[in-house]
């Protein structure tokens, strides 16, 4: 129960990778609070943690601007009293060539992956240094560390992410708070359902070759928020199978 006593906030966490999070970080004893745009997933999500034991809340959000992320840090603080564990996982997905993107799917997708997050920590991180300490781990993906066709505008938000994690963790790790991500490779989730066979070809690439389930990248998190990963600080960890590196 290395989290007991500790608070969580895990955005994004109703469903996929996020959930898988929520429960992982609840099992080892940690107050989860739940967070998303589905009261219902979001219901399901916390009677399923406290039906395994868990503690943990529902915090309804719709992280699309400064406003909403402030709400949310404001409300996690009340409900928890505090957050000692940040979890930056709620994005957009989406796919396909950059001459169809419109200006409103690039703002949509850069206002959900990047300004919330930014936010989002700007409201909680100092709060957290001021009570000795906390750890903020943001979900990252393998495709903000190389080019992809189609996979312009969402890497590049991740990728914006990547150096997010290594400026907060040398603005923010003095004060005692480690700042990490980790860069998931093809996971199977009920988001990627869609993409079939071909998140099958995309993963044979790695020497894994196989896809990941959302446990084995929830349990990298858990590393990277928990004592063990105590002197990690700036990292961007691959849980990829092994892509990045070949």
């Amino acid at each position: 129960m290395e989290f007991s006593g500790k608070v969580a906030l895990v955005t994004g966490s109703t469903s996929g990778i996020g959930r898988a999070i929520a429960r992982t970080l609840a099992a080892r004893g940690a107050h989860v609070l739940v967070s998303g745009r589905s009261a219902e997933r979001g219901a399901e999500t916390v009677a399923a943690i406290r039906a395994e034991g868990g503690k943990a809340d529902f915090l309804p959000a719709d992280l699309r601007d400064a406003d909403s992320a402030h709400d949310l840090a404001r409300r996690a603080t009340e409900v928890g009293g505090h957050v000692d564990i940040l979890v930056n996982n709620a994005g957009l997905s989406g796919f396909g060539p950059t001459t169809a993107t419109t200006e409103a799917d690039f703002d949509a997708m850069y206002a959900v992956n990047v300004k919330a997050p930014y936010f989002l920590t700007a409201a909680l991180a100092p709060a957290m240094a001021e009570r000795g300490g906390g750890a903020v781990v943001s979900v990252s993906t393998m495709v903000a560390g190389f080019g992809m066709p189609g996979m312009a505008l969402y890497g590049s938000t991740k990728a914006a992410v990547n150096l997010l994690t290594k400026s907060w963790a040398a603005e923010f790790g003095p004060q005692g708070v480690r700042v990490n991500a980790v860069a998931p490779g093809p996971v199977r989730t009920e988001g990627t359902a869609p993409m079939g066979e071909s998140l099958d070809q995309l993963a044979a690439q790695a020497p894994a070759a196989r896809v990941a389930d959302p446990a084995e990248i929830a349990a990298a998190v858990a590393y990277l928020a928990g004592d063990q990963a105590s002197f990690v600080q700036g990292v961007v960890l691959p849980v990829d199978g092994g892509r990045a590196a070949v």
